[in-house]
């Protein structure tokens, strides 16, 4: 596959591949010092195409570098107690659930059975606690940094490769004078995402169907977590225009993105498994970024050797629940979290 297509005259089109070579170094680097080569188990308890192919993937990915993959398939009543025997071998490295499950808060359940040390997925309480509070670090000591949502996180490394991310300024400012529009709140994607960013210096503007609410870290960037307004009677064409960046992960093939709200020269990146951006947004963006599986997949190696050199730090338990955590400081990038 080549490294971009070809867009209009003024658009580059670049593809997850092409950002998931340049990681995957630093992921091949990250095992090679490792004792032993590490086992991923993936749990498939659903019938959801896509959730089959997001497991061929991670496969895949793994024997091409070096991992060791086992995907175990159960039935969705037998998860619990599954999740629980992963959870109690010690020949289990990293745990990744395929969801959804049940679809309801029952999954949410779920997530918080996996065990902290396994989960790399990011989705454990204390994970996603830290990453509102703009927490780093897991233990005072700061050696073992915290995991971040694989899906989030692989969003910051292609904007990271697109030079969005400002090298100039301190870690934990290199958003700053960006406005970036996420058209997805969920809370496994959107919300996390819209928090990273904002927490990064961003203004981000989060929409959905209710509306659109800013994250931002206030006037100058002098907060050190995100804050939150609701944009009382805002829309995509309030906040779309304002925007350099723009980032939309909504499902189904129904909806499409006005990409005539655009301003010219924005990067545009498509994280839903459908296509949200129809081809006319090559003929406004400077940048476009059709999909993202690749990258996240390579982010779920990545958070796999974290774990496991967070485990090396600590092998007796790493990070018990209640545990007091370390706030990061301002000059401290949400993107080297990971």
């Amino acid at each position: 596959m080549a490294a971009a297509e070809a867009g209009s005259a003024g658009c580059k089109v670049v593809l997850a591949g092409t950002v998931a070579k340049n990681l995957l170094a630093e992921v091949t680097a990250g095992l090679a010092k490792l004792p032993a080569v590490p086992l991923l188990v993936g749990f498939l308890a659903n019938s959801d195409p896509a959730a089959r192919m997001y497991a061929d993937w991670t496969e895949r990915t793994c024997k091409e570098n070096g991992f060791r993959f086992e995907l175990r398939e159960v039935d969705r009543e037998d998860l619990e107690e599954a999740l629980i025997v992963a959870n109690n071998d010690r020949n289990v490295d990293g745990i990744i659930v395929y969801y959804p499950i049940f679809n309801n808060r029952q999954d949410q359940y779920l997530q918080q059975i996996t065990d902290l040390g396994k989960d790399v997925e990011g989705l454990s309480h204390r994970y996603i606690f830290n990453l509102f509070q703009n927490i780093r670090f897991l233990d005072e000591q700061q050696t073992q940094k915290s995991i971040l949502p694989c899906t989030p996180l692989a969003i910051i490394k292609i904007l990271e490769y697109l030079r969005v991310y400002n090298t100039i300024l301190p870690y934990g400012n290199r958003l700053f004078g960006h406005s970036i529009t996420v058209v997805n709140r969920s809370e496994v994607v959107g919300r996390p995402l819209a928090a990273l960013l904002a927490n990064d210096g961003a203004c981000v503007y989060s929409v959905d169907v209710t509306g659109v609410q800013q994250f931002t870290r206030g006037q100058g960037i002098k907060q050190r977590r995100h804050q939150v307004v609701d944009k009382e009677g805002w829309g995509l064409k309030d906040c779309v225009p304002l925007s350099d960046v723009v980032i939309s992960g909504v499902p189904g093939e129904s909806f499409k993105f006005p990409v005539e709200l655009l301003r010219d020269g924005a990067v545009c990146i498509n994280f839903s498994t459908e296509k949200n951006f129809s081809p006319e947004v090559k003929e406004k963006a400077s940048i476009y970024v059709p999909a993202i599986g690749k990258v996240t997949i390579v982010m779920l190696l990545r958070n796999l050797v974290r774990l496991v050199q967070n485990q090396s730090m600590n092998p007796a338990s790493p990070n018990k629940p209640g545990e007091p955590a370390v706030l990061r400081e301002s000059s401290t990038s949400s993107a080297t979290l990971a």
